[in-house]
């Protein structure tokens, strides 16, 4: 067990690592006088929607801890465990709302140095991109572990023994739904920010204007650029640091059960000692992300992503080999690891130019915004499949590599069980590096925002363009890793909950069973389904509202004023950036009440098994419908850029591009796609998470 002081070491090591990337990043040139005007202007607007938005999640939030300690306090009769519930929601969501803002604040630091980068050479603006991501990364799931870590000491683990390692690692479930809580908040309200602006921007911009994007004489221009880093950075580093924690806390509470059988507490310990290794990994991995080819700058991340995984496997043997002492679990955990790298390959396939879906929309974009449409939509559809089956065939895998281990005292169901979430802590060690990944894509679409409004040479330019261009792709591939994780671990935390119903009632682990033939249950999976679905058109609807209000907005300056188009008179940015920050933080709040009261009352009304039901049928079309907006839309936005780039040519071999029939089409189709890749999709990440941990910490409420 002297492996449990990796976990500290790796987290203090992630840090130390985290300051001095930022320090490498902030050390650079700021550029040009006009580069920093512009990126002040970024930072101002994205720390004043932040500072709105946590004011506001902050209130909710301490009412939620309120209700959650009496409700336990009282259903489970039980008042200490109630109060170190709300205090562990507390901390979770503190701690979510910590690596949401300084991971954001960091990126907003970094796209001003990283356009003047790109007057140097695409290697250095790619450095400072991805060190810039990777401040986030590191730090948001070091403070998740942490966090988890902390807690677990703090409410016993100085005393922890096989037979109490249930009850404490119970009275942390509240982390998890804390970090779930704020991550929710934080992402669809950064989802519908970004997208509102983004739309707004595009279509008074690009269609009624003609102008191109990003330009200095669009009003909604700074708001667009804005919204990138509320919502992929603030937004996905709140999603990424709630699955962290959550798929932890999930996997521990499954390992109780075997150290109980084993008298061994590394089964309770292992997700975390797994997670530390993962950060190590990803730290070697972003140092070796480099030498970008001019013709495929991605091919410097793919590098350091191969290196991760040739690491993680590494790691992964170690823990098996010296923590469960038997090798068909280190099996379990390379298939998670291997379904990380299929996730890339099935997301780049069906959003990145190079293959046939973004070339079919393209093509159909020829007849007009109809058929773009139809087409981008059927792909969407089209890419469940190979996920749907990448993620079933990972479980059963896993599952059933957990039933070949010899472990004495404990049934096949029970390994298996275990194996699958051995699976998913495999899936989720490089976790660090694909949020740098992700949080690269923003940074990058601001520093070309910041060159075009700038003047700056062409040849920057074309390499932001570049950049932008594999940001999106990065971008696409989070989601993707996301929904991944979140089908591998929807299967553990259900079994999670399943293990707090049978310590709720007492009864023997082989005892829970739920019966899809009893009416109730039947009724709670149909209301799961269904409330994925309103949540998905209420958080749609959010962004077309908001966007309405930007629209609005910026004719009027255009109308009012005709020196903005004429380029002689400076638009009022900031009155843009107030309106699409009174509007995502007041569309937030309905499809977020949804979210948490929808499971909670199907629990007290139909019960334990209903609220099972509703869990698994929940998350299962969660996962689905997050697979097709996200993927569809991603295939959508890159569909415009491919016929940008020149790549769409007519029988005589002519370029079909900017200002075509077709480009027109593909800017209808990518604003369409822009709510639905960027807001509804990876709220359905948390979503399914926020579900898994609701139920967790009201458990004896349901019983």
């Amino acid at each position: 067990m002297e492996l449990v002081w990796s976990v500290p070491i790796a987290c203090l090591i992630s840090v130390i690592f985290a300051i001095w990337l930022a320090y490498d990043v902030l050390r650079r040139d700021r550029g040009t006088e006009q580069m920093q005007e512009i990126a002040g202007m970024i930072f101002e607007g994205a720390t004043a929607f932040l500072n709105r938005q946590y004011r506001t999640i902050a209130v909710l939030a301490i009412v939620a801890a309120v209700v959650i300690g009496a409700i336990i306090g009282y259903f489970a009769s039980d008042t200490e465990l109630g109060i170190k519930t709300a205090i562990a929601f507390l901390v979770g969501a503190v701690c979510s709302g910590i690596s949401g803002f300084v991971g954001m604040n960091i990126a907003v630091q970094s796209n001003g140095r990283a356009a003047n980068a790109a007057r140097s050479s695409l290697e250095e603006a790619l450095k400072v991109s991805l060190r810039g991501g990777a401040v986030s990364g590191f730090l948001v799931v070091a403070l998740s572990l942490i966090g988890v870590g902390a807690m677990l000491l703090i409410y016993g683990g100085n005393n922890l023994t096989p037979d109490n390692s249930l009850s404490v690692v119970s009275s942390i479930v509240g982390f998890g739904f804390g970090a779930s809580f704020v991550a929710l908040f934080a992402q669809l309200g950064g989802g519908i920010y970004t997208k509102a602006a983004d739309v707004g921007a595009d279509l008074v911009g690009k269609v009624e204007q003609g102008i191109p994007e990003d330009d200095p004489r669009n009003a909604a221009v700074v708001a667009d650029l804005v919204g990138d880093n509320v919502g992929d950075c603030a937004g996905r580093g709140a999603d990424l640091f709630e699955s962290t924690a959550a798929e932890n806390i999930g996997a521990m509470i499954l390992g109780a059960s075997l150290a109980v059988a084993t008298n061994n507490l590394a089964w309770v310990l292992f997700p975390l000692i797994v997670r530390g290794f993962g950060l190590v990994a990803s730290i070697v991995g972003v140092m070796l992300a480099r030498g970008a080819n001019p013709d495929n700058p991605m091919s410097a991340l793919n590098k350091g992503y191969y290196v991760i995984t040739v690491l993680s496997l590494i790691f992964m043997f170690v823990s098996v080999y010296y923590l469960l002492e038997d090798l068909w679990f280190f099996w379990a955990g390379t298939v998670g690891i291997l379904t990380s790298l299929a996730f890339v390959y099935i997301t780049q396939y069906y959003t990145s130019g190079s293959w046939r879906p973004v070339k079919e929309i393209a093509e159909a974009s020829r007849t007009g915004p109809a058929t773009n449409i139809i087409s981008g939509f059927s792909i969407g559809l089209e890419t469940t499949a190979t996920s749907v089956l990448a993620i079933a065939v990972a479980l059963g895998l896993s599952f059933w590599f957990g039933t070949l281990a010899e472990v004495e005292g404990v049934s096949d169901a029970v390994k298996g069980i275990y194996a699958t979430a051995v699976a998913t802590m495999g899936m989720l060690m490089s976790a660090a590096y694909v949020l740098s990944m992700d949080t690269f894509g923003p940074i990058t679409d601001n520093a070309g925002g910041i060159t075009e409004m700038s003047d700056a040479p062409e040849e920057a330019r074309v390499i932001t363009d570049q950049l932008d261009s594999v940001g999106n792709t990065t971008k696409a591939l989070t989601k993707g890793y996301a929904i991944g994780s979140a089908g591998l671990a929807a299967f553990l935390l259900f079994q999670a909950f399943l293990d707090e119903v049978r310590h709720n009632l007492g009864l023997a682990h082989d005892a829970i069973q739920v019966d899809l033939v009893k009416v109730e249950v039947f009724i709670g999976g149909f209301i799961g389904a269904m409330v994925v679905f309103l949540f998905s058109a209420l958080a749609i609807r959010a962004v077309g509202r908001a966007a309405g209000d930007i629209i609005e907005e910026v004719r009027r300056q255009f109308e009012e004023n005709p020196g903005i188009l004429e380029g002689t008179v400076r638009p009022d940015y900031a009155r843009c950036v107030d309106i699409t920050t009174r509007s995502a933080l007041r569309e937030m709040i309905l499809p977020g009440l949804l979210a948490i009261a929808g499971p909670i009352i199907v629990g007290i009304a139909l019960r334990w098994e209903a609220e099972a039901a509703f869990l698994m049928v929940g998350t299962m079309s969660g996962i689905i419908l997050a697979t097709v907006l996200n993927n569809g839309g991603g295939a959508w936005d890159n569909a415009k850029k491919f016929i940008e780039a020149g790549n769409l040519k007519d029988a005589d071999g002519n370029v079909i591009g900017k200002n075509s029939v077709a480009h027109h089409a593909a800017v209808v189709g990518d604003t369409v796609g822009d709510p639905l890749k960027d807001t509804a999709g990876p709220s359905l990440h948390v979503l399914i998470k926020l579900f898994s941990t609701i139920t967790l910490v009201l458990a004896p409420l349901f019983i």
